[in-house]
């Protein structure tokens, strides 16, 4: 496990669940969040992004969280584990909601700087919608995937709390030096 995808719907927990997995593995955490948007809520153009982001990818170890489903294609192709938290409608719903109450005023730790938390109608409807949005596109993208990547599913919360509190052999401890490329 190097280079490591978290996808799923806004409030799905891709980010804490990036902080925690970097905590284990020791590998450097990558929040797409900070890599589009910049202080004020001002959007990167889509040619600075991409190469921002290309960047991050290029490197040889990584977790990197977030969706941007136009960029997929290229973390999950680099990505050697794929994590999909594929939760309720209402578990997204109530993690947007809880986190704009905790965060309320400033940014969150996966936000850039001067991006205060924020709610509003277009974003529940977003999390409300992914399902018939996006979940057939991404498992079209993971059926497509070579067989040589792990692509964990985790449909519930305590499944991916389960999983953390006995992560497999293959997870490194903390200070483990990374293994040599192949």
């Amino acid at each position: 496990m190097r280079r490591v995808a978290i996808i799923g719907s806004s409030g799905s927990g891709k980010s804490m669940l990036a902080r925690r997995l970097g905590d284990i593995t020791g590998l450097p955490v990558v929040h797409i969040d900070t890599l589009f948007w910049l202080p004020g809520w001002v959007a990167r153009g889509e040619a600075e992004f991409d190469e921002v982001l290309r960047q991050e990818v290029a490197k040889d170890r990584w977790i990197i969280d977030g969706n941007y489903s136009r960029t997929m294609p290229a973390r999950l192709a680099a990505a050697d584990t794929v994590i999909w938290l594929d939760f309720a409608r209402r578990v997204c719903l109530w993690r947007a909601v809880k986190r704009r109450i905790i965060h309320h005023g400033k940014s969150r730790p996966d936000m850039s700087a001067g991006c205060a938390e924020k709610i509003d109608l277009e974003f529940l409807l977003w999390i409300w919608r992914y399902p018939a949005r996006s979940r057939a596109r991404t498992i079209e993208r993971l059926a497509c995937l070579d067989g040589g990547k792990t692509v964990l599913h985790f449909r519930r919360p305590r499944d991916v709390a389960r999983w953390l509190a006995a992560p497999p052999q293959s997870l490194p401890p903390r200070d483990a030096p990374p293994a040599p490329a192949s």
